[in-house]
């Protein structure tokens, strides 16, 4: 019987509908290659020279190409070919100014294959010509190419040139590559030839990542030096710039007598001599530190728990994860520990082994960029339960022990001499002493004289070389942490001959008076404490049964401390420092 019109053969008929079909049973179909495929034809016809509807010239160079498909690219064309009022609106042959050919043909090559190919001789022309022709695509693509073209030697270029082609995020980016990079930036060919204003602009900015101070007035004094004659008078305003109170007084002492350009500009030469005067008095800091991008860490280093550690860890308390780094060269608990131009250095302590327990007088240094130990010179004198300070970039060793013998003795190491000096000795023998630096005095805490538990405090004097008594604590503590922030000193937690502390009190500077402030959550002693971000954070130590892993922070602004984190086990008398993330290879 045959099939009626009406309806198909029942090999065609549709299946039942169900709730994922439409009502009419169709199925639809996207074609992803069709795009592609049907630009390939036309590529092929605009090199055949078919079909083709416009030529554009560039020089003596002239180009065929399909209106429809430039103006599927630029907004510009589009404008250009679809604007009736336009005057190329109806021109089939178009001269453009200002492009070079070889730009303009891959322009046209790129809006059929979608393909372009940016390298270091093209760029600068080529952007410029996607930014007139307003190819976004093509824009993102130079762009990206030169973000990773970065370099010390290129950056400020780069930021002008994407400055000035409205690169918003390209120049962005390249300015932060200048600040973070400041101290091989400042030695380039670009540095000397940036304006008066734009010179300014860069020392202003908090993020500029530099050891010390000293780099950025050096960056300066290159940059006088370059045209002295023609930029000598611009100095005054230069070092309005720099935050000259952050310079150590002997390098500035030193820029006094030496410098040629302060020779003949008395008026800097006066600011700098009133600066110097200034911090040899120990007056407090107005000014602000640099605060570069890069992200500072908690380090813990050693430590003891059944025999002393030599792991090292970090704890970033942005992303509230710890890191594992290089071990110490040698185990050991009572260690030192501070940062003296980005560098940090662990200091004497003992090794407690199964073989034996060996006071050390060894000193070693850490450097976060290459996350490897290397050897200083050791100290005159075993030191163990040492406090350590930094002055100057001059670390201090004050007190600790050897043995049976606990010192009194200071010496100071100087890291561009690789040596150690003696300096004042403190009026009382101090192991276990808790030492900050606040305005370039240094100030030894509490500790242990071989018979009492200490409350008193001395401050030492570099300008003197002399320690002078200051108003005690109001307890007795061996074994605190202590650190400094603005004008107090804080000394957390310790031992007191019978207990170990949870109390917290803190110093006035200028008022040479001692408060009570809100006590830990737990009693720690021999532990150690960091301040970052405006905040204590106290690690460790021993609560009179356990060793702790724990990690309180204090915040100085709502006077409350809460667990943060805790390390990879529990320790006590290890070191802590506050220094730049570490660089992990791999």
């Amino acid at each position: 019987m045959a099939c009626s019109r009406s309806s198909p053969p029942s090999c065609f008929r549709p299946k039942p509908l169900t709730p994922d079909r439409p009502l009419d049973g169709s199925m639809h179909f996207s074609i992803m290659k069709h795009p592609k495929e049907s630009f390939e034809v036309m590529n092929t016809l605009r090199v055949q020279g078919k079909l083709c509807d416009i030529t554009l010239r560039a020089g003596s160079s002239s180009f065929c190409a399909h209106r429809i498909v430039l103006a599927s690219t630029s907004p510009y064309f589009k404008a250009m070919f679809c604007t009736s009022g336009m005057r190329e609106c109806g021109m089939a042959d178009i001269p453009l100014q200002g492009i070079r050919p070889e730009v303009l043909s891959a322009i046209i090559e790129y809006a059929y294959t979608s393909e372009i190919q940016v390298n270091e001789v093209n760029v600068c022309s080529l952007l410029p010509a996607a930014t007139m022709f307003q190819i976004l695509h093509i824009i993102e693509a130079c762009c990206t190419f030169l973000e990773h073209q970065l370099d010390p030697s290129n950056c400020i270029g780069i930021a002008d040139f994407s400055q000035a082609h409205g690169c918003t995020d390209l120049y962005n980016k390249a300015k932060l590559y200048i600040y973070e990079n400041f101290a091989d930036v400042s030695q380039s060919e670009e540095f000397m030839m940036l304006s008066p204003s734009q010179l300014v602009q860069v020392l202003k900015r908090d993020e500029l990542n530099v050891r010390c101070e000293s780099e950025v007035y050096n960056a300066v004094v290159r940059w006088v030096g370059f045209e002295q004659d023609k930029r000598c008078q611009k100095m005054e305003s230069l070092l309005n710039a720099v935050r000259c109170h952050f310079l150590t007084p002997c390098f500035l002492q030193q820029q006094l007598k030496k410098c040629p350009i302060l020779g003949k500009n008395m008026k800097c030469k006066d600011y700098l001599k009133s600066i110097c005067d200034d911090i040899m008095r120990h007056k407090r800091c107005q000014e602000k530190r640099r605060t570069p991008n890069a992200p500072h860490v908690v380090y813990t280093i050693g430590g003891y728990l059944r025999h002393s550690l030599g792991n090292v860890e970090c704890y970033n308390p942005s992303t509230a994860q710890w890191l594992k780094l290089a071990n110490l060269p040698v185990p050991r608990s009572g260690v030192a520990v501070c940062v003296a131009h980005g560098l940090i250095y662990a200091l004497g302590g003992r090794n407690n082994s199964p073989e034996g327990n060996v006071d050390i007088a060894a000193v070693d240094c850490f450097d976060p960029f290459t996350n490897a130990w290397h050897k200083c010179h050791d100290m005159t004198v075993a030191r163990n339960r040492v406090g350590c300070g930094v002055i100057d970039g001059q670390v201090y060793a004050v007190g600790g022990s050897s043995g049976g013998m606990h010192h009194q003795s200071v010496e100071k190491f100087d890291p561009s001499q690789d040596t150690w000096t003696e300096v004042a000795p403190m009026e009382t023998k101090r192991i276990g002493v808790g030492v900050t630096v606040v305005n370039r005095l240094m100030y030894a805490i509490g500790g242990y004289d071989g018979t009492d538990r200490l409350s008193s405090v001395e401050c030492f004097h570099p300008e003197n070389n002399e320690w002078r008594f200051l108003a005690p604590m109001n307890c007795t503590r061996s074994g605190a942490g202590v650190c400094g922030f603005e004008q107090h000193i804080y000394a957390i937690g310790g031992y007191d001959s019978t207990n170990q502390l949870s109390s917290v009190e803190r110093y006035d500077i200028e008022t040479n008076q001692w408060e009570v402030i809100r006590s830990m959550n737990r009693p720690r002693s021999a532990l150690s404490v960091v301040l970052l971000n405006n905040k204590i954070f106290a690690l460790g130590g021993y609560d009179g049964s356990d060793f702790l892993s724990s990690v309180e922070c204090y915040d100085i602004e709502n006077d409350d401390w809460k667990e943060v984190t805790t390390m990879s086990c529990g320790r006590s008398g290890h070191g802590a420092a506050s220094a730049i993330e570490p660089c992990l290879k791999g």
